[in-house]
């Protein structure tokens, strides 16, 4: 089988800065991924570190997958490109673990029956098959809630908006501690300059027949069905279909203007980057 691509968007969360996430999609395979927002200086050439590891990610897979690798052998392959460019452009090596770019990624590739998962962090894959309730590939939503969980104790601990906090010079050590943790055993694997980070990804073979619909998309789009709770995750591949994904990213961002500081829902940026690709087995 095959991917008809149906749709696609991607807006950055601030027009004034890059969007750090990216997207391939062809008939052969599909993948979106999410830079982290940097946490220290950008060490690479450009605006973004962030921005860069995304759409470095997205094209080198899309290239080994076209080659004819095999989805892990793909993986393999870019992480290891991507590890190569990385010490090969940078302006120096990272002084800590928190100077590493890094992303979450969902990546599909059609089989003949159904298609291959693999994932990092909190991109997410959900899959319509006809005649059922969408389900959901990857660790995305307990994810979501985890971060939600977070502004909400910063908002109850410190009174401030969790909008301020990234602004904020002395909270950095606290993110920073956190990013430290990527790639250990004491945190979560992801889309990185680490060729080892092969052998960590979530990974998944998708049983499903043709016309089956596959969303794949970055934790800024599910937002509208986690932190914002405007329809379950099972409805959003609905709402895609139906009523296209610009319309759904301006809803999402007229909730983000109605609650700038994150107050009524709890979040550490007024509005996340957000990628959403929208395919059908054929």
């Amino acid at each position: 089988m095959l991917f008809e691509i149906l749709d696609s968007v991607s807006v950055p969360g601030d027009p004034a800065k890059p969007n750090d996430d990216a997207f391939a999609a062809e008939p052969v395979a599909a993948v979106v991924l999410d830079g982290a927002t940097m946490v220290s200086e950008n060490l690479m050439p450009g605006k973004s570190d962030a921005a860069w590891i995304a759409a470095f990610g997205a094209r080198r897979l899309l290239s080994h997958l076209k080659d004819g690798d095999t989805p892990r052998a793909a993986l393999r392959h870019a992480l290891a490109d991507t590890e190569r460019s990385f010490a090969g452009l940078r302006r120096r090596a990272p002084a800590a673990p928190h100077e590493l770019p890094l992303a979450s990624m969902s990546l599909a590739v059609p089989n003949d029956s159904g298609f291959d998962a693999l994932w990092y962090g909190d991109c997410v894959a959900l899959v319509l098959r006809p005649g059922e309730t969408a389900g959901v590939v990857g660790a995305a939503l307990a994810k979501r809630a985890g971060e939600t969980t977070a502004a909400q104790r910063f908002l109850d601990e410190t009174g401030l908006a969790p909008v301020e906090a990234l602004k904020r010079e002395q909270y950095l050590p606290l993110f920073r501690s956190g990013r430290a943790k990527v790639n250990t055993s004491a945190g979560d694997w992801l889309f990185s300059p680490v060729a080892a980070a092969s052998e960590h990804v979530g990974r998944a073979r998708i049983e499903a027949p043709p016309g089956t619909l596959v969303l794949l998309g970055t934790d800024g789009f599910l937002a509208l069905a986690t932190s914002y709770g405007v329809m379950p995750p099972a409805a959003l591949v609905e709402a895609a279909r139906d009523q296209g994904l610009k319309a759904l990213s301006e809803q999402l961002r007229r909730i983000e203007d109605g609650d700038p500081e994150g107050r009524t829902y709890p979040r550490f940026k007024k509005s996340d980057d957000a990628t959403a690709v929208l395919l059908k087995l054929v």
